[in-house]
């Protein structure tokens, strides 16, 4: 299976971030993609699609947000890394401000994912080894790998969050729609639900979206997730959320996984996106289901049998120790 990443995609590193009410160490750390690099070999290096596919997904304004946060950031006069600290409570409130402050509360949901000086720089290369990925399987490839670090399932089209920057899976699936696929689904098997690939696509009836996660009545992001969340307008029915309670193992993962596939062979997908989390591990320091590393290769392998053209995305995973060899499993599973 071809694999795609960028070295630049190392460069984004917070320090710190805030997590369940004090800061602590940043946990999406340049060490997760290096861990996957040792494990799986050989990977090649994406071209240049530009920036017109991810602003195809993402507003333009976000987008330059992004771009120029951290240098406003230092001129305010502010230290360290770009950080929020107050939200509106009428996101769409359509106001014209400019102070760095609020643009931040303004682009982002949470205080988990800070901005750097090169965060712009590795979520792009993020999102061209996904742009890489999908075009190897348009191309005629069974299926490709994107090593897409920072990950991307919990930005929106004009948000942030969740060690999210740019939307790798959205972006993909947006890029094979805009290339002449019909009807493309996503499957989304992080240990937290993707929110945001969930709210791009909620009122569209092309894109499929179907979330494993743990129960956001217990887990982050709390409030996207809940089974009785299905779309709307033109995108009633093609939102699937398939919540799970901690402690879940391999046979119940599997069976909702089941699940979740039907619905994506009755939507009639001819490509399918694969949002991959390694946080569903039984180490993971931040996660709560059960999954082993063998089990990742069994999961894989009744995704492949669905027999769909199929582009790979890395989302989370904190146990670094074990991240490669986890990832190494679903490849594997997946090849046969």
């Amino acid at each position: 299976m071809k694999a795609f990443f960028h070295r630049r995609q190392l460069l984004h590193a917070p320090t710190r971030e805030l997590h369940n009410g004090g800061f602590t160490d940043y946990a999406e750390t340049p060490a997760r993609a290096e861990a996957i690099l040792a494990a799986i070999g050989d990977v090649q290096m994406p071209g240049d699609f530009g920036e017109k596919p991810i602003l195809a997904v993402h507003d333009a304004g976000y987008v330059e947000f992004l771009k120029t946060a951290a240098e406003r950031w230092a001129a305010a006069g502010r230290p360290g890394d770009v950080t929020g600290y107050v939200w509106p409570v009428v996101r769409r409130r359509a106001l014209a401000l400019d102070r760095i402050d609020a643009l931040v509360g303004r682009y982002s949901f949470d205080a988990s994912s800070p901005i750097t000086a090169d965060t712009w720089t590795s979520a792009y290369w993020s999102a061209q080894s996904a742009l890489a990925a999908t075009q190897a399987v348009l191309s005629g490839e069974r299926s490709a790998f994107a090593l897409c670090r920072p990950p991307g399932h919990h930005a929106g089209a004009d948000y942030l969050g969740g060690y999210c920057h740019l939307n790798v899976a959205a972006i993909a699936a947006q890029a094979a729609r805009d290339a002449g696929v019909r009807r493309v689904a996503i499957l989304d098997i992080d240990y937290h639900h993707g929110n945001g690939t969930q709210d791009i696509f909620w009122e569209r009836g092309d894109v499929f979206y179907a979330s494993i996660h743990a129960d956001p009545a217990s887990d982050y992001p709390f409030y996207w997730g809940h089974a009785d969340e299905v779309g709307e307008g033109n995108g009633a029915g093609a939102t699937l959320n398939l919540p799970l309670p901690r402690g879940t193992g391999l046979a119940v993962f599997r069976r909702t996984q089941g699940m979740a596939l039907e619905a994506i062979a009755a939507f009639g997908a001819e490509l399918l996106v694969v949002s991959f989390g390694a946080d569903t591990y039984a180490g993971d320091p931040i996660s709560s289901f059960k999954l082993e590393t063998p089990d990742y290769a069994v999961l894989a392998a009744d995704i492949a049998a669905a027999c769909l053209p199929t582009v790979i995305m890395m989302e989370g995973g904190y146990a670094v120790d074990a991240l490669g060899d986890n990832v190494a499993s679903l490849l594997l599973g997946f090849a046969g």
